[in-house]
């Protein structure tokens, strides 16, 4: 028997549940200013977290997804990419949308029914929040076919979770990327949770990072609550694509530490001493834990810290509160480029 071919998949991490370093960290991380910048992020992203959920409880938003345990992921993203590449998110990824200039109120006001919040004002082509299973991935696929059609050194970071890689929008999108060689690069925030089923009920893949491979291009495991790691990872994949040299895919291994939504119980199904474990490993506390062994922050800025993201929040909350109701008309007006003839009576009533 002749072997054609042999694939690795390498797994990457800095800093350990602790916040002590396991081998020399990449350049950016030996700026301490860096290091605060996304320290911040991540604990800005998860106060606006709470603060979103207590308005769900008290009837003042609708459905909303946590990120609560994620947030190194999707703040690693925003850090890493350049303001003229597209974002394709699914439905946690707030840490990096704020970065990219969308506003809390924007996104409180999409998870209370309001599609004007994903009119992004700051950064129109990104693409909105997506709740549907893996379909931003083709899109992201086509997106990143322009760019390579224009020759434009632009890319496309694309996320989703450990359940839509089993979706098959997912295969068609990594096939695509492999075959055409595309500028994207795919992230899969792996929370170990499709809602209630988990990763192991969902494929027997060793790794989902390994279904790159099917694609012809390289995937990668990191630790997902290295956010040192996964900025690192993701500057090494986007530069490649912007290069031409292809997509990458990236696994970033993490823990829910929430409900999959506020409309969903997961106690019901939980292992408590796995969640205690995964309250171990969470990010914030690891980066934070780094930072003060270096003295690079202390309780004083971590105080000062909690004092202007409550600010920010307050303020995004009570412009959310405020927004006045969406036009009726508009259901008509931005369906059509050109409203139908048979719409034409509906839509002078609801004018009237």
């Amino acid at each position: 028997m002749t072997i054609v071919a042999k694939f690795e998949i390498p797994y990457l991490r800095f800093l350990d549940s602790e916040g002590k370093i396991n081998k020399p960290l990449p350049h950016f991380a030996k700026n301490s200013r860096d290091l605060i910048s996304l320290y911040r992020t991540m604990v800005l992203t998860r106060t606006f977290d709470a603060k979103a959920i207590n308005l769900q409880r008290t009837g003042k938003l609708g459905t909303y997804p946590s990120s609560l345990g994620q947030e190194a992921i999707s703040t690693a993203i925003g850090a890493a990419m350049q303001p003229n590449d597209v974002f394709c998110p699914a439905y946690r990824e707030y840490a990096a949308q704020l970065q990219r200039g969308v506003t809390m109120a924007e996104i409180l006001a999409y998870w209370s029914g309001d599609e004007r919040g994903n009119q992004f004002a700051a950064n129109p082509e990104d693409l909105p929040i997506y709740v549907p299973l893996a379909t931003q991935c083709l899109h992201a696929a086509g997106i990143a076919s322009a760019f390579k059609l224009r020759n434009q050194p632009r890319v496309v970071i694309v996320v989703c979770g450990d359940g839509a890689t089993s979706r098959g929008d997912f295969y068609e999108a990594i096939n695509l990327a492999g075959v055409w060689q595309l500028p994207i690069v795919f992230v899969v925030n792996n929370n170990q949770w499709a809602i209630s089923v988990p990763r192991t009920a969902q494929t027997n893949a060793a790794t989902l990072a390994q279904k790159a491979i099917a694609g012809g291009f390289a995937g990668e495991q990191v630790d997902g609550n290295d956010v040192i790691a996964v900025k690192y990872a993701l500057d090494n994949a986007i530069a490649k694509a912007r290069a031409g040299s292809g997509p990458s895919l990236i696994e970033a291994i993490t823990y829910r530490l929430c409900d999959h939504t506020t409309a969903d119980d997961a106690k019901r199904y939980w292992d408590p001493q796995t969640v205690e474990q995964a309250w171990q490993e969470e990010p914030i506390k690891r980066l934070r834990q780094y930072l003060i062994k270096n003295k690079h922050w202390d309780e004083t800025q971590e105080a000062h810290l909690q004092v202007e993201c409550n600010q920010q929040i307050e303020q995004a909350v009570t412009e959310y509160m405020n927004l006045p109701p969406a036009k009726l008309t508009d259901m008509f007006d931005y369906l059509y480029a050109s409203l139908p003839a048979i719409y034409l009576e509906q839509r002078r009533e609801v004018e009237i």
